[in-house]
């Protein structure tokens, strides 16, 4: 096969399997899936909220799936992590009541700002919510005195020190050349253990201490996934793509004892 047959039939893979992997990490602003109505979006995010206040939760870690699970990598379920923290919230007519407010990292969307740039965003459960293509997100609660160091540095110049603009769909949590949502949130929680805003201190940390996801994917994906996806940037990856998920998360705070509680919540329809 000469080597235009051989690019033309690896880009035909390309097109066959480029969804897995790229669903892994869908953050875009403004995201709204047309599986919930407004009402539903509503409904479900006043559900959660309900049951975190219930449980006490000063800051909790919730996980929507932006993409159907059909689509999703193996042993990936959820594609967007933000923090929602419990705090005092003004109103539009300038009252103030308390609810939760929620912490993203947003890709863009190629309109407001580029979609290989990522920007921090705060907005609220309803819209956190309305990005969901299923009935069910995933929590995770850290300790109480995790949820007190993470909502120090969400409050402080740290927060802003270890966010990295530049965006990658599966960005490997072992290196600071790109990050994603789930990758972001690992490096707030980084920060708060080991109480530095260094992100190359942080990232020398993880890579001693947290055990990424894999991603299966050929390397006919990792050679051409820029050509299909401008976000899925790969060069910072060896071997196996690694990145971080709310499975491999939960499962680091579980095994070094900041973990409260980690579960799935589903709409009551």
């Amino acid at each position: 096969m000469n080597r235009r047959a051989l690019i033309a039939a690896s880009l035909a893979a390309l097109s066959a399997t480029a969804a897995l992997p790229a669903a892994a990490q869908d953050s875009s602003a403004n995201a709204v899936a047309p599986h919930f109505t407004a009402p539903e979006a509503a409904a479900f995010s006043k559900q959660v909220e309900r049951d975190l206040a219930g449980r006490g939760a000063k800051l909790a870690m919730v996980f929507r799936t932006g993409r159907p699970r059909s689509q999703l990598p193996e042993g990936i379920s959820y594609t967007h992590g933000a923090f929602w923290v419990y705090r005092n919230i003004k109103t539009a007519d300038g009252q103030t009541q308390q609810g939760y407010a929620v912490y993203n990292l947003y890709a863009g969307d190629g309109k407001a700002w580029p979609k290989i740039e990522s920007r921090l965003v705060q907005d609220y459960p309803f819209d956190f919510t309305r990005g969901s293509t299923v009935d069910d997100m995933a929590v995770i609660i850290p300790s109480p005195e995790m949820q007190r160091r993470i909502i120090a540095v969400i409050d402080s110049p740290t927060y802003q020190a270890v966010h990295n603009r530049h965006y990658s769909l599966v960005a490997n949590p072992w290196k600071r050349t790109y990050q994603n949502c789930n990758n972001f949130m690992l490096n707030v929680i980084a920060a708060a253990i080991w109480q530095t805003s260094n992100p190359d201190q942080i990232t020398a940390d993880l890579k001693a201490h947290y055990r990424p996801t894999l991603v299966k994917a050929n390397g006919v994906l990792r050679l051409f996934g820029p050509i299909a996806d401008q976000r899925l940037r790969t060069d910072d990856q060896q071997g196996p793509i690694r990145t971080a998920t709310y499975e491999s998360i939960a499962e680091f705070m579980r095994e070094n004892n900041m973990l409260e509680a980690t579960y799935s919540i589903n709409y009551a329809r």
